[in-house]
């Protein structure tokens, strides 16, 4: 029977060296390789430089031999070696030169640095000297490997004798050991600390990257694009500057911004006002709404601090369809409170005429039933047989039985007329609803505000027909009207004349209006209110 086989569990992927240690090795590496390519470059060039300074002393110390008057008349003498034996070797121990030789034209040695050599012939060339002239060389003497110069020395113009200085090249060498000892003292200082400047540097880099390797930091970028672009919230990032550091899909199609916006300055970017002080607030922004040119946003903004401010974070949410579903649902439950109203209304004239048939007044009771009932209907009847437009009519009858249970007048002037089916399909219900619902809504209350101030009953008058291809919706209330110095502000967000709300619904108003293509206007009613107007075109597909 076969043993049971054990099975290898797969050994744990070994985790790379993070960016910063493989960034740090192969820096060390580089100022190493510098540091010892400078130090080789030093030293040959410290060593050239040392046979070339070793010439020039001994040159020095020839000529200035040869040109000593006591040399010339010392050679004159009977012996000369005894009178320049002991100069030679002074003269050497000041200038620290290896040899001084002071020789015939012939190269018969008067002084030497070891006794024995004198007398016997000169280890080198001398034919130069001998003609007069000046030359140095390299050459193996008794001393040993040499750099050395002969020049003559000269007595009324005649050549009497010959100098030779050199210095060995074990000494030149010695003096090069020197050197290199420090230089390798400055190159051991200059690698410790530029490797402490490495190390300093890719701590900071290492703190930066979180300890991460080239190839984690790879994949995290392409997950942070693929998040980026597939995420349907509206993403920006903002550097502390306040310049767009990265904007995705979802933020460049919400805002209408063009393509390419990184390195833009908020201020730049064509941003209503509103969005613009919001983006650049220092302080965080929770759920703001805010209106663009076509959309409603919900902003949210968060600073970056790592202790200091970096930027923000700005994320948005469309808000647009959710704005116009409140706002129908609004209309909706206007309608149900009219309806709530109407039928509290029908009860009471209900108990009435019953009461009236009760106590045997028949005649009485068909007459108040008859009346109120073509009171009820001939608003009805005004309003369908002049706007066939379902979405309109019932927009209609539901706010006059509003206005109707807040103590308003509402009417349709005469002139209003719109058939159905003439509407475009590009103008939605919603948009109706979005555009009429918020200007009566606007028109009752200003009308109720003006009415505190007069004995008369406030009203609303309500115009909408088509008029050369557009769609004409104009609604006047008989308020205080609107001040001509603040005309401009209406339409922005946060403009209201009540002490409560977000003034939001004349800005849906004017952006609604600009996505059907069409205008919003503010004038004055004749009797002293407002009165707005909306002109859309009546272009596309008609709606059936």
């Amino acid at each position: 029977m076969p043993l049971p086989t054990r099975s290898r569990r797969p050994r744990p992927r070994r985790r790379a060296r993070s960016l910063a240690g493989q960034l740090f090795a192969m820096q060390v590496v580089i100022v190493a390789m510098v540091v010892a390519g400078i130090a080789v470059l030093v030293y040959v060039n410290a060593a050239e430089r040392a046979e070339d300074a070793a010439e020039d002393r001994v040159t020095a110390a020839a000529r200035a031999v040869a040109d000593a008057p006591s040399v010339a008349a010392a050679i004159r003498g009977e012996d000369p070696t005894a009178a320049l034996q002991p100069y030679a070797e002074q003269v050497r121990r000041d200038t620290g030169v290896s040899f001084i030789t002071i020789m015939s034209p012939d190269g018969i040695r008067w002084t030497h640095p070891d006794t024995r050599q004198i007398g016997l012939p000169f280890l080198g060339h001398i034919e130069g000297a001998q003609r007069g002239g000046t030359f140095t060389e390299t050459y193996t003497g008794t001393l040993g490997a040499s750099v050395r110069v002969v020049t003559p020395v000269r007595d009324d113009g005649r050549i009497v004798g010959l100098v030779s200085v050199g210095i060995t090249l074990e000494a030149i060498t010695d003096q090069v050991r020197d050197q290199l000892a420090a230089l390798i003292g400055i190159a051991a200082a200059a690698l410790a600390v530029g490797g402490l400047g490495t190390y300093l540097a890719n701590a900071r880099l290492r703190r930066h990257t979180h300890g991460m390797a080239a190839d984690e930091l790879s994949r995290m970028y392409d997950y942070h694009q693929a998040t980026l672009h597939a995420v349907r919230e509206g993403l920006i990032l903002l550097d502390a500057d306040r310049r767009v550091a990265l904007c995705n899909d979802a933020a460049r199609e919400l805002l209408g911004l063009p393509g390419d916006v990184v390195g833009s300055y908020v201020a730049d970017l064509g941003l209503p006002a509103s969005l613009t002080g919001a983006l650049l607030a220092a302080e965080p922004r929770v759920d703001e709404v805010h209106l663009t040119a076509e959309r409603v946003v919900v902003v949210n903004t968060s600073p970056v601090r790592g202790g200091e401010r970096r930027g923000t974070v700005v994320t948005l949410r469309d808000h647009t369809d959710l704005q116009s579903l409140t706002g129908e649902l609004d209309s909706v439950r206007g309608f149900a409170e009219a309806l709530r109203s109407q039928a509290h209304e029908a009860s009471n004239r209900l108990h009435a005429v019953v009461s009236l048939v009760e106590l045997g007044r028949t005649q009485e009771a068909v007459e108040f039933a008859t009346a109120e009932l073509q009171l009820a209907q001939a608003l009805t009847d005004r309003v369908v047989a002049a706007v066939a437009e379902p979405v309109l009519a019932a927009l209609l009858l539901g706010k006059a039985a509003e206005a109707n249970e807040r103590g308003v007048e509402l009417t349709v002037t005469e002139d209003s007329r719109i058939d159905d089916g003439v509407l475009p399909a590009s103008l939605t219900s919603r948009d109706l609803v979005t555009l009429l619902g918020n200007l009566v809504d606007n028109a009752l209350d200003a009308a109720i505000e003006g009415a505190a101030q007069t004995t008369a009953r406030p009203h609303v008058e309500v115009t909408a027909r088509t008029d050369d291809g557009e769609l004409l919706l104009r609604v006047t209330d008989s308020g205080r009207g609107v001040d001509p110095a603040v005309v401009r502000e209406v339409f922005l967000r946060g403009w209201t004349t009540k002490s409560h709300g977000h003034g939001l619904g004349l800005a849906l108003v004017e952006q609604t209006a600009r996505r059907a293509g069409g205008t919003v206007d503010l004038d004055r009613a004749v009797g002293g209110g407002a009165s707005f107007t909306v002109r859309l075109p009546l272009r596309g597909e008609v709606r059936t």
